[in-house]
């Protein structure tokens, strides 16, 4: 660490910030960021489902401004009732979610061995929990317009997105290229390598695989949000204009999209050597079971003229399926590269670990 200040300063002086100074004098266990990471994924997920729980109540408008809940009042008052209370805990939830990201953030910077990716992770995190809260207030502006809506819940999937990639990178931080994979051995290097792994099946087909898997999913959220705004969850009593699409061609094209993600998944389970690929192999089994968990959920919705409690429950299945994906194709990409694998140049987490908290 000396030598990096010596090196920075010749030239020019050293710029001294918070972190920077704190750094300096404190530092915190792995067990800290590990943590605060996982705990920015959960609520990274607890505001997708609050946000859901706005929308089925129709209290989008309960508080009828942004970021005043009304034009003279932070707060919602009384004449409001549960709907204007619902809408600003909800507001009040991005505060938490603030606090929970700049706790990554320091966690990160206090560590006595460098982790950048986790602290580009949390900036990530901070950028985007800004871009949702700016999203947010234009969807009250808009009076719910269903493609702000749309919007709003994709940028809260991209916070997920940023949140998975941290906590990964926190594991790989914390533990180094280490990997509790009792299957990983000489045999990894053959199913790592680039002629193929066991029977014969190419890396290059399981990497295609599982990026295919990810795009697919990608565009079955997306999907998912033109039903939603095609239903008639608007997120207010009032009257609200909804997407002009059909719900029920839209579902259909939604559902045939899950076939395929399904259909995806099992073919990279397949295709997954257990030689040096056993972590991919258990996300893999545990995605595919949440997927169809969370099929069962959309299938129920879909034939019950979505009641709200259903609808909540899809939800959070989007939620994890998303998690999922994103845990299936890091770890692929890390088995595959044989070393290290995360985007970006940081390290894959140790297969206990993530599948733990899947």
């Amino acid at each position: 660490m000396r030598c990096v200040a010596e090196e920075r300063n010749r030239g020019r002086p050293i710029v001294r910030t918070p972190l920077s100074w704190l750094a300096g004098r404190y530092s915190l266990g792995a067990k800290s960021v590990r943590r605060a990471a996982l705990g920015s994924v959960v609520a990274s997920i607890a505001i997708i489902v609050t946000g859901g729980i706005v929308r089925v109540t129709g209290s989008g408008l309960g508080c009828t401004d942004w970021p005043m809940c009304t034009g003279e009042t932070l707060a919602p008052t009384a004449e409001m009732g549960v709907h204007g209370a619902i809408e600003f805990g909800n507001r009040l939830l991005t505060g938490a979610l603030c606090a929970v990201v700049g706790w990554v953030v320091i966690t990160a910077r206090l560590q006595e061995r460098p982790m950048p990716a986790v602290l580009r992770g949390g900036w990530a995190q901070f950028w985007i929990v800004v871009l949702n809260a700016v999203v947010g207030g234009v969807t009250v502006w808009m009076r719910l317009s269903p493609y702000i809506v749309a919007a709003h819940f994709l940028a809260a999937t991209l916070l997920l997105t940023a949140a998975v990639y941290t906590w990964h990178a926190a594991y790989a931080g914390a533990d180094g290229n280490a990997d509790d994979d009792a299957d990983t051995d000489a045999d990894a290097d053959g199913a790592a390598g680039g002629e193929g792994g066991e029977g014969g099946r190419p890396v290059a087909r399981i990497r295609s695989l599982s990026a295919a898997l990810v795009a697919v999913t990608a565009l079955l959220v997306v999907v998912g949000t033109l039903a939603t705004g095609s239903g008639p969850h608007a997120g207010d009593s009032s009257d609200v204009a909804r997407m002009p699409f059909d719900w029920t061609a839209v579902t259909v094209v939604h559902g045939a999209l899950a076939a395929v993600v399904l259909a995806l998944a099992a073919a990279l389970l397949s295709a997954l050597p257990r030689e040096g690929f056993g972590a991919a192999r258990r996300k893999a089994a545990v995605f595919l079971a949440v997927l169809l968990g969370q099929g069962a959920v959309g299938l129920v919705q879909s034939l019950t003229a979505l009641p709200s409690l259903v609808v909540m429950l899809h939800l959070l299945g989007s939620a994890l399926v998303w998690t999922g994906v994103l845990q299936v194709h890091f770890t692929v990409e890390r088995a595959a590269s044989g070393h290290s694998g995360l985007p970006g140049g940081a390290p894959l987490p140790r297969a206990r670990g993530a599948a733990t908290h899947a």
